[in-house]
């Protein structure tokens, strides 16, 4: 059974075998005991290595060079620092893209990827799997039982590409053919009478290339999803066979690649691994500044986004994870270069300690002179100096030091769980619900709706649990224990209920019947079931209901419409006089609204407005022994936060009325110990009276109930209760 180190994790990915030509002047083995006594000096206490070299590891085709990593295993292992191996079949070396053109990605049928970037071929391709195999048994072999090791990650950032070869489109179509039975069948499911596009053999089936057919896309992303699922659970089965029982198999999540369906992958590894990169600088300023339209793509804009994706890492397992790459310095581009101002590598890394991290990695330990991230920056800068980073993240090193067992797999509080529906972004990335401010089609239009309500939570001082739809009812599956609350067939809706009070299940357009049944049930036993746009509309094949909205949900909503607009300009909003959801003036309407007809319900909010008035925005209704709340447009940001500040009144974190600058982030440590996690995202020092008696995790001084607790500029402090 794989098993982590009773202590966050903290180093960076290192890659000696750069170094030759990173600093010529110097002996290489110099240079490698230099670099681990500065990493043992920084507090690391591990490193991750050998991803991104196939072509080290097979210079040429069937001849290896295992050595070359023996002194940095050594190395590290001298001075306490472990070590994740990484297999390296995201970079494919140039002889085997040479010798195996067939093995080149397609991004449309026939349209070959360029060579010169990665991951460029077609990892289903039996020639890449045979070569990818052949690689992975020899590094594995030669290092599975060294000391320093205790973990493996398998590939790196996976599911850029959509492949379109001829050999994944006849398994897509052998798919098909095995969940549907017959032509007739997918006839049927899928519409096609429409536009004449009925098959009469699976021969008929055209290439997904320039297909307008929302049933075919969301079949054909969901089969993507699945290649990559399977590719890192082969990997992973392969590195068993040589990993010592305790060692841990992981991947490296890019969470918003086009091909990653997280909560399926995962089921397939020992833990959630994620890169979350942010803006850092005013990107990280209280209150936040980051416009409502700011599309957050491979990396965030603002606290909140920053929060919400280390809450989508947890949702992977619903456990806690690793950080695998995270920002250094300047991160992505040689025209945008921002490394944090002094304190905030300190409040980012315990940011996501403090929603379950395990692992805190940098990416990475020395800025490249040379290649594409030349100016993606390293723990040391390129002179390989020690500088201000280093200084900042040695510092961070010392913390997590003595902090010690307290913060290591924290399961962190929630007042708010959020649905999340893979197979809803995917069909409004094709078919967008919303444009963009110059009328294109909107492909961010999921989190559009969906992000929101998690902003107005994190604004309100809420703290949320992202839920994948399929986490509901559905087993983990695939031989995975499942989590805490979780039984064979997922979470009962009583259990639900008591971990997670409040539910909000914003833009759930592609939903099953069994899905939404548990749904109403959750509300029937107690729970607050929050709906918002585009939640039940269509079915499990992405069809528009025949019923009215909210599909099977209306009796207990006491709500339905037929009627939708989108918005072109934010409507002001009118909260009902002496109801319980009160809004500031300036609350709004944005980017749609439904025309919810009451039939059973409480109206809450309105709009202030000649033609949407006729319509509430908000309405409630009592339903068993819990509640349904109808949401019927995006939320303005005050809407939001009221919404979240009305749904959870009591929030578990204890702290009230804190500045806009200061947040507090709580949770239970693993010996179920209470956590505070205050952090002051601001130049201007802050001070908030302790809600309780606590203690400073990191220099055990105490904090009575009471005493003001100082914050300096992008501070943060490590708090436990003492009471507990």
């Amino acid at each position: 059974m794989a098993v982590l180190p009773a202590r966050v994790l903290f180093g960076a990915a290192y890659y000696h075998e750069y170094t030759p030509a990173y600093d010529p002047e110097s002996e290489p083995d110099e240079r490698l005991k230099t670099d681990l006594d500065l990493m043992a000096q920084a507090n690391f206490t591990v490193i991750r290595v050998g991803e991104s070299v196939w072509s080290t590891w097979e210079p040429e085709n069937g001849r290896f060079d295992l050595d070359w990593l023996q002194p940095v295993l050594d190395g590290a292992h001298e001075r306490g620092i472990s070590v994740i191996l990484g297999t390296p079949t995201y970079a494919v070396p140039p002889w085997l893209a040479r010798q195996y053109p067939e093995i080149t990605a397609e991004h449309a049928t026939g349209q070959r990827l360029g060579w010169g970037a990665r991951q460029e071929a077609d990892f289903t391709h039996p020639a890449f799997r045979f070569h990818a195999e052949r690689v992975i048994r020899k590094m594995a072999a030669r290092y599975a039982d060294h000391p320093a090791v205790i973990g493996w990650q398998v590939d790196n950032e996976p599911g850029l590409h959509l492949f379109h070869n001829h050999g994944v489109f006849q398994r897509f179509v052998d798919h098909l053919r095995e969940k549907y039975g017959d032509v007739e069948t997918l006839n049927r499911e899928w519409g096609l009478v429409y536009w004449s596009h009925r098959l009469s053999t699976w021969a008929d089936l055209w290439t997904p290339d320039g297909n307008e057919q929302p049933q075919y896309d969301v079949a054909w992303r969901e089969f993507q999803a699945r290649q990559v699922t399977e590719f890192i659970g082969w990997q992973a089965d392969i590195v068993r066979e040589y990993a010592r029982p305790e060692h841990f198999v992981t991947t490296c999540i890019s969470y918003t690649r086009r091909g990653v369906e997280d909560d399926e992958m995962t089921d397939r590894l020992d833990i959630a691994s994620g890169n979350p990169y942010y803006d850092m600088q005013d990107g990280l300023a209280l209150p936040d500044p980051t416009p409502e339209d700011h599309e957050q793509i491979w990396k965030t804009t603002g606290v909140w986004a920053m929060y919400q994706t280390a809450d989508w890492m947890f949702s992977s397992r619903q456990e806690p994870f690793l950080v695998t790459e995270t920002n250094a310095n300047s991160i992505g581009f040689p025209w945008d270069n921002r490394p944090g101002y002094d304190g905030q590598w300190r409040q980012t890394a315990w940011a996501h300690v403090a929603r379950g991290a395990r692992m805190i990695e940098y990416w990475q330990w020395q800025t490249l002179r040379f290649g594409a991230e030349t100016y993606w920056g390293g723990v040391l800068p390129h002179s390989g100096r020690p500088g201000r980073t280093f200084a900042e993240i040695a510092r961070l090193g010392e913390e997590f030091e003595a902090a010690g067992p307290l913060v290591a797999g924290l399961e962190p509080d929630a007042d708010i769980a959020m649905v999340y529906s893979m197979p809803s972004k995917w069909l409004m990335q094709k078919y967008p619900p919303l444009p963009t401010p110059d009328g294109d089609p909107d492909a961010a239009a999921y989190h559009r709706f969906f992000d929101p309500f998690y902003r107005g939570a994190f604004d309100a001082g809420r703290q949320v649990r992202i839920i994948h739809a399929r986490q509901l009812h559905d087993p983990r599956g695939m031989g995975v224990p499942p989590a805490e609350g979780w039984g064979r067939e997922g979470m009962t809706p009583e259990e639900t209920v008591r971990r997670h009070p409040v539910l909000v299940a914003p833009a759930l357009y592609v939903v099953d019947d069994t899905t939404v049944d548990w749904l109403e049930a959750y509300a029937r036993a107690g729970g607050h079931l929050v709906l918002g746009p585009r939640t039940a509309y269509a079915d499990h094949e992405a069809r528009a209901r025949h019923e009215p909205a909210p599909g099977r949900l209306v009796e207990a909503a006491g709500v339905h419409y037929d009627e939708f607009s989108n918005l072109l300009h934010d409507v002001p909003l009118r909260a009902v006089p002496g109801g319980p959801l009160q809004l500031p003036a300036n609350a709004t309407a944005t980017r749609w609204i439904d025309g919810l007809t009451v039939t059973d319900a409480e109206v809450l909010v309105t709009y202030d407005h000649p033609h949407f008035g006729r319509w509430p925005a908000v309405t409630t209704r009592r339903h068993g022994a819990g509640r349904v709340t109808c949401v019927g447009t995006v939320p303005g940001r005050d809407l939001a936060q009221s919404l979240a500040a009305w749904m959870a009144p009591e929030p578990r974190r204890s702290w009230r009325d804190l500045p806009a600058s200061v947040t507090a982030t709580t949770g239970t440590s693993p010996d179920g110990r209470r956590v505070h996690i205050v952090h002051n995202w601001s130049w201007e020092p802050a001070s908030v009276p302790a809600p309780m008696d606590l203690s400073d995790a990191l220099n055990g001084t105490s904090v009575p109930a009471g005493t003001g607790l100082d914050l300096g500029a992008w501070d943060v402090r490590v708090l436990v209760q003492s009471n507990t």
